[in-house]
């Protein structure tokens, strides 16, 4: 699925009939915006749920990604960033499609050269603990959508939808 390009707004029109979430674009005031080289992404979802600790980020973006996308529900925290240079290039080697981020990231200038996708809140220099905190492979809601691992997610510079199925064959 990584190198099949595609409009959300297109997969939306081409499924009418199938239950698909769209990510409400402002919550609270923050919009996700786009970091990643790799400006149109899907796969399968895995999930994370940490707050201002990314060792569970760190660790899932170390195994094999391929056709998968991760999504960390940080708490929308604007005070530490979940993923940086390194971490990124981690999830490149390992083949993930793309992470995205309810809450920071760093490094920007950095992962806007990788092949990978990154939605994220907004950037902030100060990198997160690492205590070993964090949850995978939990149901994680924000934005109006819930994410539960094996669903498929789907983003572009339009924005992020949520299926139960696969859209791209």
């Amino acid at each position: 699925m990584s190198s099949t390009p595609f409009v959300t707004c297109d997969l939306l029109d081409d499924h009418p009939d199938q239950n698909i979430q769209v990510l409400i674009p402002s919550l609270d005031g923050k919009f996700f915006q786009s970091y990643g080289a790799r400006k149109s992404f899907g796969g399968e979802i895995i999930t994370v749920k940490c707050f201002e600790d990314n060792s569970r980020v760190k660790e899932v973006l170390a195994t094999n990604g391929a056709g998968k996308v991760l999504v960390v529900d940080g708490g929308g925290s604007m005070r530490c960033a979940l993923m940086g240079d390194l971490i990124a290039e981690s999830a490149v080697l390992n083949h993930w499609n793309g992470v995205i981020i309810y809450g920071c990231i760093r490094d920007v200038d950095a992962l806007a050269q990788l092949d990978l996708g990154v939605h994220a809140l907004a950037a902030i220099p100060q990198k997160s603990t690492r205590k070993g905190a964090g949850e995978v492979n939990v149901p994680l809601s924000f934005g109006g959508v819930v994410f539960n691992s094996g669903a498929y997610i789907y983003a572009d510079n339009n924005g992020i939808i949520v299926s139960q199925d696969k859209l791209i064959k």
